[in-house]
């Protein structure tokens, strides 16, 4: 249960992230961001606060290169498979891993990995995932040519008034950082 939504417009990325932790029907309210900077990239998680605590301690992604896309699909993800292993989170069905759900900006690209590794690129250049995604993804198509930020914002109020899973408060990142 969550809610991670990103944008990418004019070379940057920002990712917003409510704060709901829930098992089952029960809520709380955590302290620790689902979005955050780890070198050039922000990230922001679904699927567990395991995973999410691997991505910003224990992950060192390596340096993008030119052709964004195809390290994403490759050294990015053998990175990240590795991490996830090494950190106990990673599980194994069939002769087939799988990891979590993600949202993922760097180079002012944005991307979305799903728990097979799969790398997608937003064609529209916004995304959301987890249990509120697709209320956030209306709410920033409706806001189409407001500022980023406005957006996110109104993206995850929607998915926290419309989503039991998701609850504020709310967190903002963006690469290269806003300015304060």
């Amino acid at each position: 249960m969550t809610c991670i939504a990103g944008i990418a417009e004019g070379g940057s990325v920002y990712l917003a992230g409510d704060s709901a932790g829930c098992a089952g029907w029960d809520l709380s309210v955590r302290g620790d961001p689902k979005v955050f900077a780890n070198g050039p990239y922000v990230i922001g998680f679904t699927s567990s606060f395991r995973m999410g605590q691997l991505l910003r301690y224990s992950f060192s992604p390596p340096s993008p290169e030119a052709d964004l896309h195809r390290f994403m699909c490759t050294a990015f993800i053998d990175a990240l498979r590795t991490c996830l292993k090494d950190g106990g989170w990673a599980s194994k069905d069939k002769e087939q891993e799988e990891g979590g759900t993600f949202l993922i900006g760097v180079a002012g690209a944005l991307f979305r990995i799903c728990d097979n590794y799969q790398v997608g690129i937003p064609a529209s250049g916004f995304d959301a995932v987890g249990c509120g995604g697709q209320i956030a993804n209306g709410a920033m198509f409706a806001t189409a040519g407001k500022k980023p930020l406005a957006r996110l914002e109104t993206a995850m109020q929607a998915a926290e008034r419309l989503s039991a899973g998701v609850r504020g408060p709310f967190s903002y990142v963006s690469m290269p950082p806003e300015a304060s």
